[in-house]
C-alpha cells in the first residue's frame, strides 16, 4: 500500500471515532469498532473501487460490522438463560458536561435507523446519496429518516417525547 494510501485511511480516524461513539454509546466499544474498521479496510484496501469518497466506503465497512455484531449479541442473549446474564458496564460521566451527557442519552433514545442518518448526515456532513448507498437504503428513505430522527431528537431535548405521550381516554 503507497503512503498516500495509508495517509488517507488514517485522516478518517476522528470521523469514524465520532460515528462509531453515536452508534455504540461507550467509548470503549466505539474504540473496538473503529480498530475493527480499520483492520478491514487496510485487509479489503485493494477491493476499493474508486468510485465514491474513501471515508464514505469506510463508514459502510463500519456500518455492516457494528450491524453483524448487533445480530450476534441478539442471538448469545437469547441463548443466556435468565441467572447468567452479564453485568451491565456502567458508563464513566465524571469528565462529561451536562449538556453533551443529556445529548448523548437523547441520541441513544432515537431508533438505531434514524440514529445512524441523524450520525452521517448532520455530524459526519455526508450527503443523501452517500448515505443512502452506506446504509443500503433509498435517498428517500434518509430523507425521512433524517426528518423523524430531527423532530425526535428536538422532542427529547426539550423534556417532552411526542412518540411516548398518555393520551386521556374517556
Amino acid at each position: 500500500m503507497r503512503a498516500e494510501d495509508e495517509a488517507l485511511i488514517l485522516a478518517c480516524i476522528p470521523s469514524l471515532r465520532r460515528y462509531a461513539r453515536g452508534l455504540t454509546g461507550d467509548p470503549h466499544r466505539a474504540d473496538d469498532l473503529v480498530q475493527d474498521t480499520l483492520e478491514r479496510a487496510w485487509s479489503r484496501y485493494s477491493r476499493w473501487q474508486r468510485r465514491g469518497e474513501l471515508r464514505a466506503w469506510m463508514f459502510g465497512i463500519m456500518h455492516n460490522h457494528f450491524i453483524d455484531g448487533m445480530r450476534s449479541a441478539n442471538r448469545r442473549a437469547d441463548q443466556t438463560a435468565a441467572g447468567e446474564l452479564p453485568d451491565v458496564p456502567v458508563r464513566a460521566t465524571q469528565a462529561d458536561h451536562l449538556e453533551v451527557r443529556d445529548l448523548d442519552r437523547c441520541l441513544q433514545a432515537l431508533p438505531a435507523e434514524q440514529r445512524e442518518v441523524l450520525l452521517l448526515v448532520c455530524v459526519e456532513d455526508l450527503s443523501y446519496q452517500e448515505t443512502a448507498q452506506i446504509l443500503d437504503v433509498p435517498m428517500g428513505t434518509v430523507m425521512s429518516r433524517l426528518s423523524r430522527a430531527r423532530e425526535k431528537l428536538g422532542a427529547l431535548m426539550q423534556g417532552r417525547d411526542a412518540g411516548n405521550r398518555l393520551h386521556r381516554v374517556k
